[in-house]
């Protein structure tokens, strides 16, 4: 578990869980709306380093401080934002976890200790660092989702690629 700083004093709390036992009902919480507490769960498949992932934060931050999220929460919208997709629940099925994900990213914004501590014991897997990230991601999964071509990856890294669609998807 690794806290980060976005930006205009967040800051964003992330986790890392392989064999995951429970995420059909994580997922059951996140869509009834009952999980406490309120956070992120990502499908770490698809991510191949934190960048991204913080790149993501920082957009749905930007949007919050505009009142103009595009989902309701915004842990929800950081799943959307992490997405390549402009469709949000395309973005939440794809990005976000499924009945069976068993390598999750869990992300809390403002998180305390104490609800960073409820969120290991809701999690029904085992904590890994986050450094696992890029030799745990599916590179081939990545690929395809989101559309990189090898010669893009040849001047670029996999990391890189997803923060630039990331940052340019609402001007495209």
């Amino acid at each position: 578990m690794k806290a980060f700083e976005i930006s205009g004093g967040e800051k964003i709390t992330l986790a890392l869980f392989t064999d995951v036992a429970n995420s059909k009902k994580l997922l059951d919480l996140m869509q009834a709306g009952t999980l406490d507490p309120e956070v992120a769960f990502l499908n770490a498949s698809l991510i191949p380093d934190v960048f991204p992932v913080l790149a993501a934060a920082h957009k749905m931050v930007t949007a919050k401080s505009r009142d103009s999220l595009r989902t309701r929460t915004p842990h929800s919208e950081l799943v959307y934002n992490y997405s390549g997709s402009k469709h949000i629940s395309e973005s939440l099925r794809r990005c976000g976890i499924s009945e069976n994900t068993s390598y999750i990213l869990v992300a809390r914004f403002n998180g305390s200790d104490a609800e960073m501590k409820a969120v290991g014991e809701l999690v029904k897997g085992k904590e890994i660092d986050l450094e696992e990230l890029k030799n745990k991601a599916s590179q081939a999964q990545i690929l395809k989702h989101y559309k990189i071509t090898s010669q893009e990856l040849a001047i670029s890294s996999l990391a890189d690629a997803i923060a630039c669609r990331i940052a340019v998807r609402d001007a495209l």
